[in-house]
C-alpha cells in the first residue's frame, strides 16, 4: 500500500524526480539537536540544504556508505532512474556501487536546488539539477532530480528519489 501511494504521488506530479561517515553522523546529530521544537519552513529548508551539502561532500569523497545515510533505510525506499523503479535502501546502494565502482567514476557531485515545496509539516519535495564533474576520459554527467523527504525523529530522510 505504501509503495502504491508513493507511485501515485510521483505520477500526480508531487515528485518525480573526507570527513567520513562519522562526521556525517555528527553533523546530522548537531542539526537535530539544534532544531527548534516548532518546525518552521525556513528551519526545515536549512536542514535539508545542509543534508544535501553533506551528501554532496560524501559522494565527492568516493564514500557511498556516507552518501546513503540520508536515505530512508527501508525496503520501501523508492528510487526511479534510467533503469526504472528500484525499491529498498540496500538495492539502491548496490545499484550505485555497480554504476559508480570507484571514486573516478563518481567524480565531484554538485546540486543546484531549483525548488523546495512543503507538502506537509513532515514532508518536503525538492527539485533540482545534479552535476558530476569527472575526468575527461569519463566525461561529465548531469541531469535533474526530484526527491521526497520525510522528517523522522533522527532528521530528514529521502523516501523517494527520481534522478534522470
Amino acid at each position: 500500500m505504501k509503495r502504491n501511494k508513493l507511485i501515485i504521488t510521483l505520477l500526480l506530479g508531487i515528485g518525480i524526480t573526507f570527513a567520513g561517515c562519522k562526521q556525517q553522523e555528527e553533523r546530522q546529530l548537531t542539526r537535530n539537536a539544534n532544531a527548534p521544537a516548532q518546525h518552521d519552513a525556513a528551519t526545515a529548508e536549512a536542514q535539508v540544504r545542509d543534508m544535501l551539502a553533506s551528501q554532496s561532500a560524501c559522494w565527492s569523497q568516493g564514500n557511498l556508505d556516507c552518501f546513503m545515510q540520508d536515505y530512508w533505510k527501508s525496503d520501501s525506499l523508492l528510487f526511479v532512474g534510467k533503469s526504472g523503479l528500484t525499491y529498498g535502501w540496500q538495492k539502491t546502494l548496490d545499484n550505485y556501487r555497480k554504476s559508480y565502482p570507484d571514486p573516478a567514476a563518481m567524480g565531484r557531485l554538485t546540486f543546484d536546488l531549483k525548488e523546495m515545496r512543503h507538502l506537509a509539516a513532515d514532508h518536503m519535495l525538492v527539485v533540482g539539477k545534479w552535476h558530476l564533474q569527472r575526468e575527461a576520459q569519463l566525461g561529465d554527467l548531469q541531469g535533474h532530480f526530484s526527491i521526497i523527504l520525510k522528517r523522522f525523529p533522527e532528521g530528514w530522510k529521502i523516501v523517494a528519489d527520481h534522478s534522470s
